[in-house]
């Protein structure tokens, strides 16, 4: 009993000095972006949900505007429908293609609220301005978990890239590879422009 007391005050000190040393780093940091990107995906998935009834009110007062709404239907498809790997976070052109989808979906949704502004009786709908406070409480929501995402990429990629991290990828965890992560296109900036003055408005 006495020898095992003895033999467990070395391990205990190893664990602990290698604990100092950052050895759960990586696995920690990981788990972290992983949760982020699960938040990620909750939000975007809560802004595919609010467009069906979305779009379905806005055809109600501007039936004419049907190119917009398609626009916006295609791209919802498009994101939905899009299969979401568990290796996408560490597949640089699987993740790009997934914000490519999101960010055609957010141009579409910009050109129909831009519509909108054309339609006094539909902003003034009680049921509209429900659904535009959820959507816009919903992109408040994706520009957090997109921010907390990136921030906890930044963290463990610089794990990897930075000693003592490097060490223990490299002896320890060299299955784990940088996470991809989100970036801002010129376009993100630009306005939409939508031609209010279309002949075949009634």
């Amino acid at each position: 009993m006495s020898n095992h007391r003895w033999l467990s005050i070395p391990l205990l000190i190893c664990a602990v000095t290698l604990g100092g040393c950052g050895i759960n780093n990586i696995p920690t940091y990981d788990e972290s972006v992983n949760a982020r990107w699960s938040d990620v995906q909750n939000q975007y998935k809560r802004r595919a949900d609010l467009i069906p009834n979305l779009i379905e009110t806005v055809k109600g007062f501007a039936k004419q505007e049907a190119d917009v709404l398609q626009q916006v239907t295609e791209a919802r498809t498009k994101v939905t429908q899009t299969t979401i790997s568990p290796e996408i976070l560490s597949d640089e052109a699987m993740f790009q293609q997934f914000q490519s989808n999101q960010n055609a979906l957010s141009s579409a949704l910009s050109k129909m609220m831009l519509v909108v502004e054309n339609y006094p009786d539909l902003k003034s709908n009680e049921n509209f301005l429900q659904l535009q406070t959820q959507l816009e409480g919903t992109e408040n929501r994706i520009a957090v978990a997109r921010r907390d995402y990136i921030q906890a990429v930044e963290r463990y990629n610089t794990e990897l890239r930075t000693i003592p991290g490097r060490w223990w990828h490299k002896f320890m965890y060299a299955e784990m590879r940088p996470k991809a992560t989100f970036t801002t296109d010129p376009e993100d900036f630009e306005t939409p422009t939508v031609d209010f003055n279309s002949d075949d408005k009634s």
